[in-house]
């Protein structure tokens, strides 16, 4: 929320909101968020975000509302150049107004300050901690299986099990933006190499003849009656599935050149996760028939015992590399979109300061990790997702709405990318499609969704938009902003372009000297 303090070391001035001070310019003397994300990393980043368990544990929810093989393909393929769409109209977002936040800040700079809180209160609240939770949650599963081959594993050691998980990798990335970085590129790599083995396997099933549901008399063989609203249901579960092609935009000041890198990285990732999608499907059904695909709780478990024989155990040990993979890059993006958000004063602004040697958003990690913990421990993540999914996917959509409307308001800002504005057009057209699909197919869940959204308001108003609040507030959130900083041992970044990592400035030592004396002063009964 708004700070409305000013902490210990800043220059003097007048401030109302944390957007004020931090946008001063220097307050972190020196200290800022490095450089480190090339474009290796970046494809790694949208690769290993968009690809989680799904394509190896359930991609049938395509297949079961498209109603054949043939559609379900059509399916994916369309759903992914789509997706490129919305991803290029990003990539000229990200270049126009270059700020991490991604969505968030894009909104926020178009449509203003509530819009833009409504987006973060959504995420914050929900969407990233039940995901991440979900995530840690089917690791643990993988890994546990094997012990309980002739039962399900413990609901308590699955809790445990994802939240040493959650700890482990949130430590990774307070400690280094490369250490992090790393972790995703050979997590990302060793999920692509078994959706290469079983792209391979298919390869191999095809040549020996093995392709009757690829057949086109069979591949549009339905096996029930064809109904439009269950095909736009497979496309909006085709859509789910891609989701996570925009979380490099979360972390464009970590970018290496990101004027190159960002559209680069979007024009490498998206088609090679469609390819991966689209064969790695066609191996499947080389395998098993659409009954045996739909029967089957584990899809890529299944096709390895019909085909791997006593190599099957590569396909449970992929999924749980995938979904490890998939936290750690799911820390490391919403990690910066919350550091984002308390950047403009819209949430507590110690979550905007980062660590005065490593660099790193330390709150806004811990922050990030404490919220899926408490996930953890809540027995409706899923319904929570399904109440939600419908909000993440309308700010989508309103996120490239912002593209037009700031193409017309200010046509002469500096774009270094400038798409077609076909493309937006497009896209737009394909979600009011779906958006109005979802909001007549389930009109109570969607509408519960856009309720726990409207929370957010009166919190917008009370924390944001009240400028002068009682010197009490200001009291306890300055104290609470000096103990985190205190405790974190982090500072206020510079405004201007992220630097490679160098020692601490003297600015930044005085306000570790004053942060050790602070300490002092607090653990000193005669003070």
């Amino acid at each position: 929320m708004e700070d409305g303090t000013r902490h210990r070391g800043a220059p003097e001035k007048e401030s109302t909101s944390s957007t004020d001070k931090i946008e001063g310019g220097g307050d972190g003397g020196g200290v800022a968020l490095k450089k480190e994300i090339g474009l290796i990393s970046a494809c790694g980043i949208i690769v290993g975000n968009i690809i989680g368990s799904g394509i190896f544990v359930s991609p049938k929810g395509v297949l079961e509302n498209a109603g054949s093989v043939g559609l379900a393909l059509i399916v994916w393929i369309v759903t992914g150049v789509i997706t490129a769409i919305g991803a290029l109209c990003y990539a000229e977002l990200g270049v126009t107004i270059p700020k991490s936040g991604g969505d968030y800040s894009y909104v926020k700079d178009i449509f203003g300050g509530l819009a833009g809180f409504l987006r973060l209160w959504i995420a914050v609240l929900v969407i990233y901690p039940t995901n991440q939770a979900v995530i840690a949650l089917t690791f643990s599963n993988y890994v546990l299986q094997p012990l309980f081959p002739t039962c399900l594993p413990p609901e308590t050691g699955l809790r445990l099990l994802a939240g040493v998980c959650l700890l482990l990798l949130t430590w990774v990335n307070c400690a280094s933006v490369r250490w992090a970085t790393r972790v995703q590129d050979i997590f990302t790599a060793g999920k692509l190499l078994a959706l290469g083995l079983i792209i391979i396997m298919g390869v191999v099933q095809i040549c020996k003849g093995e392709y009757f549901w690829l057949e086109p008399k069979n591949a549009f063989e339905f096996f029930q009656t064809p109904d439009v609203g269950l095909v736009a249901l497979s496309f909006l579960q085709g859509s789910f599935a891609y989701g996570g092609w925009n979380f490099l935009n979360y972390v464009t000041e970590e970018l290496v050149d990101p004027y190159k890198n960002l559209p680069r990285a979007i024009f490498i990732s998206i088609p090679l996760v469609t390819f991966v999608y689209v064969f790695a499907n066609v191996a499947y059904v080389t395998a098993m028939s659409p009954q045996e695909l739909l029967a089957s709780n584990a899809v890529a478990v299944t096709f390895g015992e019909k085909l791997l024989g006593v190599m099957a155990w590569i396909m449970p040990i992929s999924v749980a590399l995938s979904t490890f993979g998939g936290v750690n890059g799911s820390l490391f993006t919403s990690s910066r979109l919350f550091f984002a958000g308390a950047r403009e004063g819209h949430l507590p602004s110690v979550l905007a300061m980062i660590h005065v040697r490593r660099c790193t958003p330390i709150p806004a990690l811990l922050f990030t990790c404490l919220s899926t913990l408490l996930m953890l421990v809540t027995s409706d993540i899923y319904t929570l997702i399904n109440y939600v999914g419908f909000i993440n996917y309308l700010f989508y959509g309103v996120t490239v709405a912002g593209q037009v409307v700031l193409r017309w308001r200010e046509p002469e800002k500096p774009r270094p990318i400038k798409v077609s504005l076909f493309f937006p057009i497009v896209y737009l057209l394909f979600w009011a499609f779906l958006l109005v699909f979802s909001l007549w197919s389930e009109p109570v869940v969607c509408g519960i969704g856009l309720a726990i959204m409207l929370t957010g308001v009166p919190v917008y108003f009370l924390g944001v938009h009240w400028e002068n609040k009682p010197p009490a507030i200001n009291t306890f959130i300055d104290v609470v902003t000096r103990t985190g900083q205190k405790l974190c041992v982090v500072v206020y970044p510079e405004m201007g372009a992220a630097k490679p990592e160098t020692s601490p400035s003297k600015e930044t030592k005085e306000q570790i000297e004053l942060m050790h004396s602070g300490s002092q002063d607090l653990s000193d009964p005669q003070q």
